[in-house]
């Protein structure tokens, strides 16, 4: 068996994989072991830029991040990103392909495999160990056929596999035995190891439901890894579980609405993680509530979004809160949709045509086959505060709103716009809020005195560390 790779895979969505795959690269990494983290597929509406200017999925960027190194598209040869219910934008080696549903990308699978292989042959020659996270779970019957994602990917390389339950999600000797009832044979045989992910209270009183679980199974139990609380670390897709820190009385309120598409929705992690900012995720059948802020997210589909914006009765609640004297950010597709049209001409998020915008700020925008990809510095016409970011879109805006940006892009690009009011902030920079200057210049903007300012970057080194720190203290590592 390949013992220079090791699979992390899940019996579910969330289950840790994500954050497991990041604190082994920064604990190989702290021995001085040349580690590299590579997910051969993943679904995910969560993006970074990488340093050869492709897109890849963020989880993927911060194992980069784990295991000191850039991001490249190697890490993550193939990202889909959900447009609509059964169809998704396919993405290779870090440039989009085009718009497929789930039959056609079925049968697309061998040819993506090429890629997958091509990356990890790559990566294999480079690295001592590469660490490959799955994607969902290896027990999903309906995706077995063709699979490059979980174990179809590690019966190719001939690679050991551990398998993460999540105690929380309840359930977890259920999940372990059995997924790995649904497995073949040979599947079963490269499971090595399991885990038991974020374990709250006394692990004495696992003891019996261990015992039983090696006993039924065959396999030893790695270890159980506590419940790390406030460990932060950008999510693949799902949205964050918890509030963030504990807030301060004196406080911004901010309010995000839940699109069915929302993308990138990491760019408010830094204001989640903020003590003098309360975050709240709006969701479907919920009015935006009493706000100083209204942040409109990044979305994949941005039209079908603003239809779900108006079903729910939030671009009402948004006008409200702009006849009151509120602020409202748009990113991205949320940027898009303050305009007056977007136009998808050639059906690249949905069905071609083109659907009204809020109106807000006059400008107009086309999405266009060439994406966008760009990792960005520059300076807010707020404060002439110092940002970065990255940009992932395939609109080209245009009109007389961007006559007065929002951002000064170091290329010499403006981004955005600011309205003539001084309510209205929209850019296409992802990542808005991870430089403290732009994030302090913002939310004074929005009304905060700011007494203190995280360092987005440091939380997020702490949170490496820490999970790093954890899997060395409760994991039996001597099979790494």
């Amino acid at each position: 068996m390949n013992r220079q790779t090791l699979m992390i895979q899940g019996t579910t969505s969330d289950a840790g994989k994500s954050v497991i795959t990041a604190g082994l690269c920064r604990l190989l990494a702290r021995r001085g072991v040349k580690v590299v983290p590579f997910k051969p597929q993943n679904m995910a509406l969560n993006s970074a830029v990488t340093v050869d200017g492709g897109e890849i999925g963020r989880a993927q960027a911060v194992q980069a991040q784990a295991a000191f190194l850039e991001p490249h598209t190697d890490m993550n040869p193939v990202l889909l990103k959900p447009n609509t219910d059964i169809g998704a934008q396919v993405i290779i080696h870090g440039k989009a392909l085009g718009n497929m549903d789930a039959r056609s990308y079925h049968d697309y699978k061998p040819i993506a495999m090429q890629a997958v292989v091509e990356s990890y042959e790559r990566l294999r020659a480079a690295y001592d160990v590469v660490l490959v996270e799955g994607a969902g779970s290896p027990a999903e019957i309906n995706l077995r056929d063709k699979d490059i994602a979980n174990m179809g990917f590690a019966e190719a390389v001939d690679c050991p596999v551990w398998l993460v339950g999540d105690i929380d999600r309840g359930g977890v000797f259920a999940h372990l035995y059995g997924t790995l009832a649904l497995l073949s044979a040979s599947e079963q045989a490269r499971i090595t190891g399991l885990i038991i992910n974020r374990f709250r209270g006394d692990v004495g009183l696992l003891t019996p439901g261990l015992d039983w679980l090696m006993e039924k199974t065959g396999k030893p139990v790695l270890g159980v890894l506590p419940y790390l609380q406030g460990l932060h670390l950008e999510a693949e897709d799902a949205l964050p579980r918890d509030a963030g820190l504990v807030k301060d009385a004196e406080r911004l309120r901010v309010a995000v609405p839940v699109l069915a598409r929302i993308s990138n929705h990491t760019d408010l992690d830094p204001l989640r993680l903020h003590p003098q900012v309360e975050v709240r995720w709006v969701r479907v059948g919920e009015a935006l509530p009493p706000s100083d802020l209204i942040i409109l997210p990044g979305s994949k589909s941005t039209r079908s979004d603003l239809q779900r914006l108006r079903e729910q009765g939030w671009e009402a609640d948004l006008r409200r809160h702009l006849r009151y004297g509120g602020k409202v950010i748009g990113i991205c597709g949320g940027f898009q949709m303050l305009g007056r049209w977007i136009h998808d001409p050639a059906g690249l998020e949905g069905e071609p045509g083109g659907s009204p915008g809020l109106g807000l700020l006059d400008f107009t925008t086309t999405l266009e086959p060439e994406k966008q990809l760009h990792r960005v510095e520059g300076r807010l016409e707020l404060e002439d505060a110092f940002v970065t970011g990255y940009e992932i879109h395939a609109g080209v805006s245009a009109g007389p709103a961007l006559e007065k940006p929002a951002i000064r892009l170091n290329d010499g690009r403006p981004d955005g716009a600011l309205s003539a009011d001084g309510q209205l902030f929209g850019s296409y920079l992802h990542g808005l809020f991870d430089a403290a200057p732009a994030r302090d210049a913002l939310l004074r903007w929005a009304g905060l005195a700011v007494r203190e300012t995280p360092d987005y970057r440091q939380l997020r080194e702490d949170g490496i560390n820490r999970l790093a720190d954890a899997i060395e203290t409760h994991l039996d590592l001597k099979g790494l």
